[in-house]
């Protein structure tokens, strides 16, 4: 009876799960009005959390040498605000130059790019029917939506308020994380039972030990390679570089995916400048990528979250169906949370079998 009974509860338990993921997908209207008012609130916070664990550190470096955390962290605002404003004297100027050439000169690429377009169409009957076939498909979608993305960029920029609003709300969250996010951890482990209150502490210290190092990780990771890919840049002569290479360190955010995200506006620009250009900017990417896999990311990261690359996979598809960007940027650090809580579960249950 216990090997049909052990087959039925897990066959039972296998249906119940695909039951509810049916019923949640039937709810996702619903969800997503609800995510809708949710994400306004969300994106402060999930911001401040990120800085605030970047931060971490050096707050709790100063709290060592007795300075208080209120005073560490102004220090800490007001040295960051000197770097803000050193960084935006010498770098801005040149941003809001690129930035005004790329988009008096986007017309002029989109043209360009339309003609290279042509000139795979006039040599497309020299290919197999099937290929030729899917060359026609992909080629028209290109067209339909060049302009419609052109725009769609422009429309991503004209939300530039909402982001204002939440760049000026993220010091205060931030400030009152690094100086009162013990207590509140303090006084959350508290309002569990007495018998637990131990096994909630341990995991709550290892959710935050696994959080701050992926974040604080994943941030050096992507300064080294927005550094490594500006200078490749001005070494084969690429327009926009420091624009470029900001993105492509912004998109590294996103595991596996990001390396292809971040180059592709550089591929792109380099496609209106010559073919020699786009060779140029290829093997700038593939060297960038192959350093930051094999040398930046093994040094700085390790294996920190010590993941399975299917697991990772599986929760970019998730997370990327789920949550769109945001889902993908929250996939990992998320598998990383759940990972931990099982694993404590697990130990526990051990623990209680001794």
């Amino acid at each position: 009876m216990w090997p049909t009974s052990r087959y039925f509860r897990a066959t039972l338990s296998i249906f119940l799960t695909l039951l509810c993921i049916y019923l949640i997908g039937l709810l996702r209207g619903f969800f997503s009005d609800i995510w809708a008012v949710v994400s306004a609130v969300v994106y402060p916070f999930l911001a401040s959390l990120i800085v605030s664990y970047v931060l971490q550190p050096l707050v709790d470096l100063l709290a060592r040498r007795r300075v208080p955390r209120g005073a560490a962290i102004l220090l800490i605002y007001f040295t960051f605000v000197l770097l803000v404003v050193v960084a935006v004297l010498n770098a801005v100027p040149v941003i809001t130059k690129q930035v005004t050439q790329l988009v008096a000169n986007m017309p002029g690429m989109v043209v360009q790019v339309n003609h290279w377009i042509d000139m795979v169409n006039a040599h497309k009957q020299y290919l197999p029917d099937t290929v030729r076939i899917g060359v026609e498909n992909a080629l028209n979608q290109v067209e339909r939506n060049l302009t419609q993305s052109v725009s769609g960029v422009f429309s991503f920029i004209s939300g530039a308020v909402n982001i204002a609003f939440i760049v000026a709300l993220v010091p205060f969250l931030v400030f009152y994380m690094l100086k009162d996010g013990r207590s509140i951890g303090r006084g959350a482990v508290r309002l569990v039972p007495k018998s637990r209150r131990e096994q909630v502490q341990e995991l709550m210290v290892s959710v935050d030990h696994t959080l701050g190092s992926y974040i604080r990780g994943q941030f050096l990771v992507m300064l080294a390679l927005g550094v490594l890919a500006f200078a490749g840049y001005l070494i084969v002569g690429m327009p926009y570089a420091l624009l470029l290479a900001i993105f492509l360190a912004v998109a590294d955010i996103i595991p596996y995916l990001g390396p292809f995200i971040g180059a592709a506006p550089a591929v792109f620009l380099a496609m209106t400048v010559s073919p020699a250009m786009v060779i140029k900017v290829l093997i700038v990417n593939v060297i960038v990528q192959q350093c930051e896999g094999n040398l930046i990311s093994p040094q700085i990261m390790g294996r920190t979250l010590k993941l399975h690359p299917m697991a990772i996979v599986a929760a970019l598809l998730i997370g990327g169906e789920l949550g769109g960007l945001l889902g993908l940027i929250v996939a990992i650090p998320l598998l990383a949370v759940l990972k931990v809580v099982w694993t404590n579960i697990q130990e526990e249950r051990h623990k209680s079998q001794i």
